[in-house]
């Protein structure tokens, strides 16, 4: 037997760790905003972004040069105690290297041991299958009792080789701590061999184009999102594992139109929220990931006309069954979530 049976897999991996979570925290995750902690001015700044975020993550891996790694390590620290994160209901992440780096093992030995009681999650870049996940599930059960912390700290994987792609499904399954699973573009299409430098979005080569016209005029052509199969695919293996998956960084900053589609696609599809890696993305990750207020309109017509959700009913000319009712189930239940964290939000909804 490869898995561990169902009544072990709710066990502490070391004795004095919490025990894990049977369901997720019901938290509002539209954007994680990824900050370099080793960068003094931007540390300062993150009390007073961290009531604009659902999110706010402390990164270690990707963009830190291999000499800041140390005082990356310790600003995140640092900035676990700038605010009252559990308290306030801004989450606080961490993204540390990779498993197979020099800098793991102290990355999480630190952060769980001096930040484990803010610490809600702990990022895992290249996630190539669940036994990543498996050691890493151990050491931190370990370190969790050793700071005698009584709430676990859960795990969100990165996919970003084939590999990690490929087996996606036992990743999202392998443990309690799985919180939920980003795309990490940029490293999934070198590993893949894709002819792309552009970090997510689409691209001018991947498109569709008309027949020929009989008349030889130009033929219509549209661009297509070569990213549509990968996020679908995540998004059916978190949501089989009752997790939550994401989209994850748009690279073009400047280009705030395509990031707004990229993000808009992804949480059409399913995603439960996106990466912010500049602050004008934040503004984009609040109003793609939340429900429009016609669209809450609409869905809550539905729940009213079928309380029970059974029966058939037809509102503005379109006819609404059980299948219907849970879609506007999801909405509604989003929209909620979201009043309660964003007051101008929350009115446009009740005035709906």
């Amino acid at each position: 037997m490869s898995q561990k049976t169902p009544r072990d897999f709710f066990k502490p991996l070391a004795i004095g760790a919490p025990a894990p979570m049977r369901d997720l925290p019901i938290r509002l995750e539209r954007m994680i905003h990824f900050v370099p902690p080793h960068l003094d001015k931007v540390r300062a700044k993150v009390p007073d972004m961290a009531g604009s975020v659902d999110v706010m993550l402390a990164n270690l891996e990707d963009a830190i040069p291999a000499d800041a790694k140390d005082a990356a390590r310790a600003g995140a620290i640092e900035m676990a105690n700038m605010y009252d994160w559990q308290g306030k209901g801004t989450g606080f992440w961490s993204r540390v290297n990779p498993l197979n780096s020099p800098w793991f093992q102290e990355d999480v030995s630190e952060l769980v041991l001096k930040a484990g009681h803010q610490l809600d999650v702990i990022m895992l870049p290249k996630v190539e299958g669940p036994w990543d996940i498996h050691f890493a599930d151990q050491y931190v059960a370990q370190l969790e009792a050793k700071a005698g912390l009584t709430r676990p700290i859960l795990f969100h994987a990165i996919l970003e080789t084939a590999q990690g792609m490929a087996r996606v499904e036992e990743i999202a399954l392998a443990s309690p701590r799985m919180q939920g699973i980003s795309l990490g573009p940029a490293d999934l299409a070198a590993d893949r061999k894709m002819k792309t430098t552009r970090v997510g979005g689409g691209h001018p080569f991947y498109r569709v184009i008309d027949d020929p016209n009989e008349d030889g005029s130009p033929r219509a052509s549209a661009q297509q999102d070569p990213w549509h199969y990968t996020i679908a695919r995540m998004v059916d293996a978190c949501r089989m594992a009752g997790i939550n998956a994401f989209y994850g960084p748009f690279g073009d900053i400047a280009d705030l139109d395509a990031c707004e589609q990229q993000f808009r696609n992804a949480f059409l599809l399913g995603c439960s929220g996106t990466w912010s890696l500049h602050p004008k993305q934040i503004a984009i990750a609040k109003n793609v990931f939340s429900p429009d207020p016609k669209e809450v309109v609409f869905a809550r017509k539905i729940l009213a006309a079928m309380p029970d959700g059974s029966g058939v009913a037809m509102i503005d000319g379109k006819m609404q069954d059980d299948a219907t009712w849970k879609q506007a189930k999801v909405i509604s239940d989003l929209a909620d979530l979201v009043a309660e964290k964003d007051p101008d939000l929350a009115k446009a909804y009740a005035a709906g």
